[in-house]
């Protein structure tokens, strides 16, 4: 009770009695920080979302389908294209780096009518020992070589290839040995009968024998085994482990029988004289064989670099190609996901104006949606992952198909997933969100 002052009191006013004052509500339930309030709103949509999906389990499947093929697919195509490109690094590394290969070319017909490239016989010994004195070139040898000759020891026989070299040969073709040695300079000056065998050589005369020292017979002429390549399998066109190499004046005396030579290769120091050691080449080679100016070359000089590189980006090609062609199911995987979600809107019309009626804000219906439809994007992403990594190791192990699955294929294929499931999830949710709660009451 206030005190009144004593003229009041005295004039008898009956003292002012306050008014208890109101309870601060406010104190007694604190609000909730902006933050926290915004985890449980989401937290709601989610276990929301969650609910929905689990109520309609076959829908929400046959939904994720297209997802799942879609991402399967692409690892699958990139792990495919990311195993023949490495395949053929592995093939062409096997032809040497730095290779300048020359052959001869053709002859000229009557009305402008050419025989095959190659069929000239205009290269010599000669220019290889000329080339080889051209600065920046490393290493050089004459090639002659012949198919399917007969080769025998003891009582089997196999037809293989034959190739005559000198013995830069097994560098410049980036040859290793299983056992036994490569010939040598002094067995090329002496014409050494000796010869080095692949693998699918050795395999079909000798069988698990040693063949080294074993005697080897090519075209009558006995020779012996001095060393067995390791195995560098097929080359694309043909068994490279399917040879015998013997030392070039050898095969030019016993074997072939013939001044001029079928091949030229040349190595060069590093990749950045290839142009111009080419070009030297080309003039040197023009001038020895006195070719007019104006003349057509009767030799062709092939830039394996060049050639490594356009099939380099042939293979990028097509692994971009096949990644491609698998994307448009993820494409397709997010249009279904649209169309399932619109569905759901549709059904759930009453559902969606009973929460806004109780205090739903359009970005918890949003929110709700859209997990909806990143959950089914997600969900099939880690199914596709699986599908795609187990479809390459089978495909790897039972067609024997190059295979390489790598971090970043699977990484991206998720991700896309992910994106396609907010891209194509939000036009649904944001229909959603935009519902008249009076009118969705209405709904029937």
């Amino acid at each position: 009770m206030s005190a009144l002052p004593r003229e009041a009191l005295e004039a008898g006013a009956a003292p002012a009695v306050e008014p208890a004052a109101a309870p601060d509500w406010g104190l007694l339930v604190e609000p909730l920080p902006s933050d926290t309030r915004g985890s449980i709103a989401v937290g709601q949509s989610l276990g929301s979302a969650v609910s929905a999906l689990r109520s309609n389990k076959l829908r929400a499947f046959l939904t994720m389908l297209g997802i799942i093929i879609g991402v399967g697919a692409v690892i699958i195509m990139i792990a495919l294209g990311q195993g023949a490109s490495q395949a053929v690094q592995a093939r062409l590394a096997g032809l040497g780096t730095n290779m300048l290969t020359i052959t001869p070319g053709s002859f000229g017909g009557p009305g402008g009518v050419s025989s095959g490239a190659g069929s000239r016989q205009s290269l010599t010994e000669a220019d290889t020992t000329a080339i080889a004195k051209i600065q920046g070139v490393q290493l050089v040898s004459p090639n002659l070589d012949g198919n399917n000759i007969q080769v025998q020891a003891g009582n089997q026989n196999w037809a293989t290839q034959v190739v005559a070299d000198y013995p830069s040969y097994f560098t410049l073709q980036s040859w290793n040995l299983s056992s036994g040695g490569f010939f040598d300079d002094a067995d090329e000056t002496n014409g050494a009968l000796v010869a080095v065998i692949g693998q699918t050589v050795a395999t079909n005369l000798y069988g698990n024998a040693n063949p080294i020292g074993q005697p080897i017979t090519i075209r009558n002429v006995q020779m012996k085994v001095k060393g067995v390549l390791a195995p560098k399998g097929s080359n694309g066109f043909r068994d490279a482990d399917d040879i015998v190499i013997i030392p070039f004046s050898t095969g030019q005396v016993r074997l072939f029988h013939q001044n001029f030579v079928q091949d030229i290769y040349v190595q060069v120091a590093s990749a950045d004289q290839m142009t111009a050691v080419q070009d030297e080449i080309t003039t040197l080679l023009r001038s020895r064989h006195r070719i007019q100016q104006g003349g057509r070359d009767d030799f062709t000089v092939r830039n394996n670099n060049q050639i490594q590189e356009t099939i380099q980006g042939t293979t990028d090609t097509m692994t971009y190609l096949l990644a491609g062609v698998a994307a448009v199911s993820l494409l397709v995987g997010g249009i279904g996901i649209m169309n399932i979600m619109l569905v759901s809107v549709t059904e759930r019309i009453r559902e969606i104006g009973i929460r806004m009626a109780i205090g739903a804000k359009p970005g918890n219906i949003l929110t709700q949606f859209l997990i909806e439809a990143v959950l089914l994007s997600l969900a099939g992403g880690v199914i596709g992952i699986l599908l795609g990594v187990g479809g390459s190791i089978a495909l790897s192990n039972l067609a024997g198909w190059a295979m390489d699955v790598t971090w970043p294929s699977i990484a991206l294929s998720f991700g896309f997933a992910a994106f396609v499931g907010v891209f194509f999830g939000y036009y649904p949710a944001r229909s959603a969100s935009k519902l008249d709660p009076i009118e969705a009451l209405r709904y029937d």
